[in-house]
């Protein structure tokens, strides 16, 4: 193809005759070129046209997906485009640069080099308490401005990098050390988010912060190994109170329940108490009724109902001396335990035979011990 061409534009400037001309005579036999201006010309405009026509393609452009791009004038800000096919003026009247706005960008803060003049790192800082941190973390963010990421700032990445070691020295300067270190390092990467975020945007940086990770927060390494005894400590002390009110959450409600139960059986023999204090009250203001009407059967009565009470828990041997002083001895437990026996169903005629006459022994016992007993107690009147 392109010695086609080569051969299409030399047959162009060489005329249509190609060989030479003589004069009539053919006395001089000299070979005189002379061209075709005509079609010297069509081939000059023809490339001139290619040329042109290339020269205004180069102004086409694509912009993908998640990127955009920010037309420049005579290296002056035009306009921002967004994805898909695009067109400027070409070079030297306009360029064009493509950015990623959707891209996740991450800049590390807190370098690990040591200082010679402190024999301390880069990443360390001073506390609220005066003490001495180190603290590296990264930043990830995002561009959320074509035209201010590229033309606010000299360098915006270093614009992020400023704005986060000033946020850092902030709230570090605001804080103890053991917050910094232990308590507080969750918020200190949600304050960290915020602080960073402020300062970009009175940079014009076109940047959103989209998280801070806090990858590293300890003491200087001369004293590392006593906070590592003092967190350790700290953890133990959590260990026992959390021990401790374990225990106190399972001794506590069974202490309740205790009490609460003593309390109730306190009340129900408060309740028992007091009702038969009231029973025997109201039984002895009756009983106190019927003595003044009959005083002498009353206290008969009860003289009666105190020994049967007694009488009845208790072995019993009569004896009887008054009679000429012949001993009378009256086994009164044995006799009680035959009238019982003698009292049951008989199994057996013989049995039951046997029963009617320890009922009759019985029956006169009882006679002669009442007997005896209302002579006893008309003796003592």
């Amino acid at each position: 193809m392109w010695r086609d061409f080569n051969r299409k534009l030399s047959g162009l400037f060489s005329g249509k005759g190609g060989g030479p001309r003589g004069n009539g005579s053919g006395g001089d036999g000299g070979n005189n070129f002379q061209p075709d201006m005509t079609n010297a010309g069509i081939g000059v405009a023809l490339i001139s046209g290619v040329i042109a026509l290339i020269w205004l393609g180069s102004g086409i452009f694509i912009v993908q997906e998640g990127q955009q791009a920010v037309i420049m004038t005579f290296g002056h800000y035009s306009r921002t485009v967004d994805a898909g096919i695009k067109y400027r003026w070409p070079y030297p009247f306009q360029s064009h640069e493509t950015v990623s706005v959707t891209q996740l960008r991450s800049k590390e803060v807190g370098r690990n080099t040591v200082v010679p003049a402190t024999g301390l790192r880069d990443s360390s800082m001073l506390t609220q308490d005066e003490n001495i941190v180190d603290i590296r973390f990264t930043v990830q963010y995002r561009l959320k401005d074509a035209r201010a990421f590229l033309f606010e700032n000299r360098d915006p990445e270093d614009a992020v990098v400023m704005a986060a070691e000033s946020a850092i020295r902030e709230i570090v300067g605001k804080s103890n050390m053991d917050s910094v270190l232990y308590e507080q390092r969750d918020a200190i990467a949600a304050d960290l988010v915020k602080s960073i975020q402020v300062q970009l945007d009175r940079l014009k940086a076109g940047i959103i912060v989209a998280n801070v990770n806090v990858q590293n927060v300890q003491a200087p390494e001369q004293v590392q190994a006593a906070f590592d005894d003092a967190f350790k400590a700290g953890a133990d002390r959590e260990r026992l109170k959390n021990e401790g009110q374990a225990y106190a959450n399972d001794v506590i409600p069974k202490a309740q329940g205790t009490a609460a139960r003593l309390r109730q059986q306190a009340e129900g023999y408060k309740s028992r108490v007091i009702a038969e204090a009231e029973g025997d009250a109201q039984r002895f203001n009756r009983v106190l009724a019927e003595y003044q009407k009959a005083p002498a059967v009353t206290r008969d009565r009860m003289y009666i109902d105190t020994m049967q009470q007694v009488y009845s828990n208790v072995s019993k041997v009569l004896v009887d001396t008054r009679n000429n002083s012949n001993l009378l001895y009256l086994p009164l437990d044995k006799l009680m335990q035959q009238a019982g026996a003698a009292s049951t169903p008989p199994a057996t005629p013989p049995a039951a035979a046997s029963g009617d006459g320890a009922s009759a022994a019985s029956g006169a016992v009882d006679v002669r011990s009442r007997e005896n007993q209302r002579s006893r107690e008309r003796d003592g009147r």
